[in-house]
């Protein structure tokens, strides 16, 4: 197994440097390909203007077209997201107006699955909306080998992420390679045991990635934070490893969770993997955390997600909408 990962990864992991945006763009003129662009936000208004302004900047004009929408997907914002996005140009969509017949539920993965049908593109690419110090080489980088390689059906974005250190906030004082905590604790173990040909990944939790719709419509999407590491097992099986791929694309700047949220994001991740690897009855679909307080420390037990979407390609308007 070890073999088939070296060979993965002298095959299917590249740079974003190695295909230029003159070549992405003849390619995708060649294949009359589409190419969507898709930023989940919940209160990103600090954030997600500048990327869309971006991608717009960089890769939606005359001269580089590389990008034929972009949309943002508000999954319930309390502050001005919805506003800053479209304002930079973003076209903005409600997570709650899209398959009103199907109650919608929080987390990331509900608001992903959705995008699915209100966008277009052949290629669809996930940037989230929290980024900072964004390059249009997070999207460039993702679609790049989608556009040039038709045996390849999904590309991860990977990254350092460096994890703020404690003092002063404003002294950018950062450990590089030190984010992605949820990913080292969780994610890559459970991928080096039970998905081993999966372990060549450097950032499998990473939200930047790129997938044709082909594929998409066909995974089913848990609804939480255990939808990137889902997606990744499920199209291993479904296309198999040589159909993945990975781009450099640098360093990824953004807001960093407290550890209890952190806590909540593995508990998630572990359930994910644990349907997949037994398809059985969830052992306790909560996590118990403490908080301290004044007398002591106290219990607080938040609801792990249970629920996953089915692939789209089963929803009746999903069919309705291609065949019309």
């Amino acid at each position: 197994m070890l073999e088939d990962v070296e060979r993965w990864l002298n095959t299917r992991s590249w740079s974003v440097g190695d295909r230029p945006l003159k070549k992405l763009i003849a390619a995708k003129r060649a294949a009359n390909s589409t190419v969507s662009v898709v930023l989940p936000a919940l209160n990103e208004e600090e954030t997600v203007g500048e990327i869309v302004a971006v991608i717009r900047r960089e890769l939606m004009t005359k001269k580089v077209p590389l990008v034929d929408e972009i949309v943002v997907i508000d999954s319930g914002s309390t502050d001005r997201t919805s506003e800053v996005a479209a304002d930079a140009g973003a076209r903005v969509v409600h997570r709650d107006e899209i398959l009103p017949r199907i109650p919608a539920v929080p987390g990331k993965g509900e608001v992903l699955w959705r995008s699915l049908l209100v966008t277009s593109g052949d290629i669809v690419a996930f940037v989230d909306a929290d980024l900072k110090e964004f390059s249009a080489d997070f999207v460039s980088g993702i679609v790049g080998p989608l556009l040039t390689d038709p045996g390849v059906d999904l590309v991860k974005a990977m990254y350092d992420r460096p994890l703020n250190l404690p003092g002063d906030p404003t002294s950018g004082r950062t450990a590089a390679g030190q984010g992605g905590r949820v990913t080292e604790l969780m994610a890559r173990p459970l991928l080096n045991m039970h998905w081993p040909q999966l372990a060549g990944f450097v950032q499998p939790l990473g939200g930047e990635y790129a997938a044709r719709r082909s594929l998409l419509e066909q995974l089913p999407f848990p609804v939480g934070y255990g939808v990137e590491l889902g997606m990744l097992i499920d199209a291993l099986h479904l296309v198999g490893l040589d159909a993945l791929a990975q781009v450099d694309v640098g360093v990824r700047k953004h807001r960093h969770q407290d550890g209890q949220a952190l806590g909540r994001m593995a508990a998630a991740i572990y359930r994910t993997a644990q349907l997949r690897l037994a398809r059985g009855h969830l052992v306790r679909p909560r996590i118990t955390q403490f908080e301290r307080v004044e007398a002591g420390f106290a219990p607080r037990t938040y609801s792990v997600d249970t629920e996953e979407r089915p692939p789209m390609a089963e929803i009746e308007e999903y069919a309705e909408r291609k065949a019309a």
